[in-house]
């Protein structure tokens, strides 16, 4: 891995670790804000707004920052988010301060994308990206629970101090390894340029993918322990290794589509989207038999992302030329899709359908997925449109 490119890994798994953890000190931070575990909650809803909708506008308002400094400013941002909620007095301040890390994050992989595949040639773009994406995979993996764990031995505040310390690490690789860049020039009509990028077709088409995905992602995972319990029949002490298990696909799965992604993208991902709408039917047949279903999850969770790469890969190609709205919409578009994910399965499950039903709506997600994929890819051959160049300002 080139040494820019780990420097913007450590501070992806920093901000991914910091979004998910929450969940795994969950019941700490509850009674120590003396609020009921469900209120607390929202720290996690919070968080992905954060993300969706401050994060594209952050983007925009410093479009003519120079993007190493922009990279800097919002891995301090992180570090001092950690240190406010470490010392938060009560719900309210703590959600207000994730919120505002959670603007940053969402910022800051957008623009670190940008970042990453100028700073490889074009053949190796698909692999910068899945550099990016394994720092969210590997912060599952390892960061949470471990996150958790030091939380669960000297309480959920030590968590925070220890993501700060992982920040200033973070901080301190961008400052020594990212090299300097130049702001964007003064242009008029760039604004107007950003939003027309949306318009073509390989751009929208590609955040549909990106939806469905979440949807045949996050509905089953939402809901994945009490479907291990009912339906599976596991003990709960089994069901944080099948968790692992998902973590460990999914950190394999980033890197096999960087390499798809700069092989052959559109037909990669027209076979990965399809292979993975059977791979959720195996599921649901598989839900009752834990052998079967933990190599069911492991592939389930590689899938996942190995998808995720080419897609995000393609938004960033195809927006090459104009790329602070769009690319920050990438985390904006993945949690949208979260958002929707827990809604959809909710309402699924308040209508009376049970656990074992969440798999198949994700394979009716992906297999539309791979419908537009296929469209999307006759369309661009058709017309012989090329993706516009990419510069690193």
């Amino acid at each position: 891995m080139p040494l820019p490119l780990f420097a913007l890994f450590l501070a992806a798994f920093a901000f991914g670790t910091t979004e998910f953890v929450i969940a795994g000190i969950l019941p700490d931070v509850a009674q120590g804000l003396g609020v009921s575990i469900p209120f607390a909650g929202y720290l996690v809803s919070g968080y992905a707004l954060g993300i969706a909708l401050g994060g594209p506008f952050l983007t925009m308002a410093t479009r003519r920052v120079s993007r190493r400094t922009i990279l800097l400013a919002l891995t301090v941002a992180f570090c001092l988010g950690q240190i406010a909620c470490a010392l938060a007095p009560n719900f309210a301040t703590m959600l207000l301060f994730r919120i505002a890390t959670a603007i940053a994050h969402g910022a800051y992989f957008g623009i670190a994308m940008v970042v990453a595949i100028g700073l490889v040639p074009q053949a190796f773009r698909g692999r910068a990206v899945s550099v990016i994406l394994a720092g969210l995979t590997v912060s599952n993996v390892i960061g949470v629970p471990v996150g958790a764990a030091i939380g669960g031995f000297w309480g959920w505040r030590t968590t925070f101090w220890a993501m700060t310390l992982v920040g200033i690490l973070a901080l301190a690789a961008i400052w020594i390894l990212i090299p300097p860049t130049k702001a964007d020039p003064q242009q008029s009509g760039h604004f107007s340029r950003e939003v027309r990028v949306l318009g073509r077709q390989q751009v929208w088409t590609s955040l549909i993918m990106m939806l469905a995905l979440m949807i045949g992602q996050m509905v089953p995972f939402t809901y994945i322990t009490p479907l291990l319990r009912e339906v599976t029949g596991l003990d709960a002490m089994f069901i944080p290794w099948m968790l692992l298990l998902n973590g460990i696909g999914a950190t394999l799965g980033v890197f096999i589509g960087g390499r798809l992604s700069d092989w052959k993208l559109m037909p990669s991902l027209i076979v990965m989207l399809a292979v993975q709408a059977a791979v959720l039917v195996v599921l649901y047949l598989v839900s009752p038999y834990p052998l079967l279903m933990a190599v069911t999850i492991f592939v389930w969770g590689a899938l996942n992302f190995a998808i995720g790469t080419p897609i995000q890969a393609r938004i960033l190609m195809w927006t090459a030329d104009a790329p602070s709205l769009a690319s920050s919409l990438i985390p904006s578009g993945f949690n949208i899709g979260i958002a929707i994910a827990a809604i959809v399965g909710a309402a699924l499950l308040e209508g009376g359908y049970g656990y074992r039903s969440l798999p198949v709506l994700g394979a009716f997600a992906l297999a539309l997925a791979c419908v537009v994929a296929i469209l999307s890819a006759a369309r661009e051959s058709r017309s012989g449109a090329v993706p516009p160049h990419a510069a690193l300002r």
